[in-house]
């Protein structure tokens, strides 16, 4: 029924048309060519020509031309909790995702926002638009314009990552190095995460769609403006306050404002201390005095002890020399220790003043660095800010009753301290050492140096033979606690008497023989001579007669050749008595024979010895 109302309704049109046209006086062959069977047949009634030029002025002014990949503006026609409506006057509205407007969480109705038209139609007939494609497109004309002409943008800092920061900057992901973020070296990065900060923009790569912002650039320029002025303020012993910019071992920086100044270590207290973090902490404020600076003003020396009054003007008139005071060990040196008996005030304990003993030995194995320890007042310069200590006036000195406890010629045990070339000190109690010399060691060794008789820490038997009190010397002897061995030596020993030994070494003039441990003997090369006129040698046992002992010099010659002409010498005056008997007796054929085997046994001991 709808179809034949249509064509009802297209014929009475029609023929109202050609109606029209004859009444007009139309050709109705020209009107048949010109009529729109189209129309006729769809059954359109037909527009006036001037509506339809005024239906498209109205389009092209009020409806946007939604091609693809366009950014146009849009404005925000109603909101739900998941989705925002954007009408940019085209045929229908576009749908976007609030999740691209995370960075504007106050947008509400009827703000404008630009999208991108990705699709002008879906297969549903939706339009598709993107906000955050659009500002990914005009962000990047914003950087570069930004960069170009080096002006300020705002960013919202993402997150954290590997060297620094992320910054959403116009919608593109920005990186703020961690060296960019501020002046001052930055400890925790977190605090600066969901903030909205402004940026210089510093670096573009075009080709791998990279920006590099800076904060620090910006503080930058507005301390340099400050650094200017506070320089040009700058004198010596004027107080400024700072904050603390970084400690190390030797010193604190301090932030003036854009200008750094060092204050040094022996700068921030009048007491020692061991590094600088026991005086002041990171980012602590605190007022400091200028000592000094170099011509430009680059290098600028601080102090912080110099606000206070120094401790040797507040200290009391109490303590005065012979006084005893109490402190605490703050330095070590090979020479002494110091001590610390109020807050910035020391004195020195001397290593010699630390015992009695005149045997030195360093400061450590007396006391250590904290210890608590008691000493007497020796010397108070109060002008020169210098006061000495000692510790062994504490205790009575044991020189003082010397006498009476190491009187000459009494024995007693030390303990080997130390030795030199000439000798070994012993310290028989703490405060009494004394000297053994080398030659006092032994009675029998010969000791060319101590360190072959004795080592240190060795303990020994001493005996005293001299005492010099003024002096506060003490001369010892080790071998005068035992009996001399040669007293003994000197009879078994004695000149004349004979010993069966073996040639220990030959040497050139002569060899020696071990008679015992303790005696050596020499004998000359003259008394190496054997009675069939060759030599002794190296390990050859043989019978010597000592001619010479010299006890004190502990001097033993011996002679194996003086054996056998002694016995010579008794064959002779033998012969010689023979000789006056046979005087007066008649010589027997015996006798005859007797002496030509003498002179034969002669000749022959003459002809060996050629």
């Amino acid at each position: 029924m709808a179809e034949e109302k249509t064509t009802v309704e297209a014929t009475e049109t029609a023929t109202a048309q050609v109606k029209e046209a004859t009444q007009a006086q139309q050709d109705p062959k020209e009107f048949l060519e010109n009529f729109d069977w189209d129309k006729y047949e769809e059954g359109i009634e037909r527009v006036d020509d001037s509506k339809l030029k005024e239906f498209e002025n109205l389009v092209e002014e009020n409806f946007v031309d939604t091609a693809d990949e366009e950014v146009v503006e849009g404005t925000v026609v109603h909101m739900t909790d998941r989705e925002a409506i954007i009408d940019i006057n085209a045929k229908s509205e576009g749908v976007i995702s609030l999740n691209e407007f995370r960075y504007n969480p106050n947008l509400k109705v009827g703000d404008k926002v630009e999208v991108l038209i990705d699709i002008r139609e879906d297969k549903t007939g939706q339009l598709v638009l993107s906000h955050r494609k659009a500002r990914t497109i005009k962000a990047w004309d914003r950087v570069n314009n930004a960069h170009d002409k080096e002006e300020i943008v705002q960013g919202y800092v993402k997150c954290r990552t590997k060297g620094g920061m992320i910054v959403d900057v116009f919608g593109i992901e920005a990186f703020l190095p961690g060296s960019q973020i501020d002046v001052k070296p930055i400890r925790d990065y977190d605090q600066y995460v969901g903030k909205t900060m402004e940026f210089k923009v510093v670096k573009i790569n075009h080709e791998f769609k990279n920006v590099v912002v800076s904060h620090k650039a910006l503080i930058e320029a507005d301390i340099e403006e400050q650094k200017k002025e506070i320089i040009g303020q700058l004198e010596k012993g004027q107080v400024l306050e700072g904050v603390v910019k970084n400690i190390t071992s030797y010193g604190v920086f301090i932030d003036l404002g854009g200008v750094d100044g060092l204050i040094h270590i022996t700068d921030l207290s009048w007491s020692r201390i061991n590094h600088p973090n026991e005086v002041v902490e990171l980012d602590q404020k605190l007022n400091v005095v200028i000592l000094d600076f170099d011509d430009n003003k680059s290098r600028i020396q601080l102090g912080l002890k110099q606000l206070e009054k120094h401790p040797w003007d507040a200290l009391g008139d109490e303590i005065k020399v012979g006084d005893k005071v109490k402190g605490k060990v703050v330095v070590i040196a090979d020479y002494g220790a110091f001590i610390e008996v109020a807050d910035g005030v020391e004195g020195l304990i001397h290593v010699s003043e630390m015992s009695w003993s005149t045997h030195l030995r360093s400061a450590q194995d007396f006391v250590n660095v904290g210890d608590e320890v008691e000493a007497v007042v020796l010397t108070l310069d109060r002008e020169e800010r210098k006061m000495s200590l000692g510790i062994k006036q504490l205790t009575p000195d044991p020189w003082t009753d010397i006498t009476s406890k190491y009187p000459v010629g009494s024995k007693h045990k030390g303990i080997v301290r130390n030795f030199t070339n000439f000798g070994v000190f012993v310290e028989l109690e703490e405060g009494i050492d004394g000297l053994i010399y080398i030659s006092d060691l032994s009675w029998t060794k010969k000791i060319k140096h101590p360190s072959e008789f004795v080592a240190v820490g060795d303990t020994l038997e001493v005996e005293v033979l001299e005492l010099d009190v003024e002096g506060r010397k003490l001369s010892l002897g080790h071998k005068q606690t035992t009996a001399n061995p040669w007293d003994k030596y000197s009879e078994d020993f004695g000149e004349g008497t004979v010993h069966t030994a073996s040639i220990a070494e030959v040497v050139d003039k002569g060899a020696t023989i071990n008679f015992n441990e303790d005696i050596v003997g020499f004998v000359p090369s003259r008394h190496m001579e054997k009675e069939d006129g060759k030599k002794l040698v190296k390990g050859e046992t043989a019978e010597f007669k000592i001619i010479e002992f010299n006890k004190d010099f502990k001097r033993v010659v011996a002679s194996h050749t003086a054996i056998f002409r002694e016995q010579e010498e008794k064959n002779v005056k033998a012969a010689k008595g023979r000789t006056s008997t046979s005087d007066e007796a008649a010589p027997t054929l015996g006798d005859a024979n007797a002496q030509l085997q003498a002179l034969k046994d002669k000749m022959e001991a003459a002809a060996k010895k050629k």
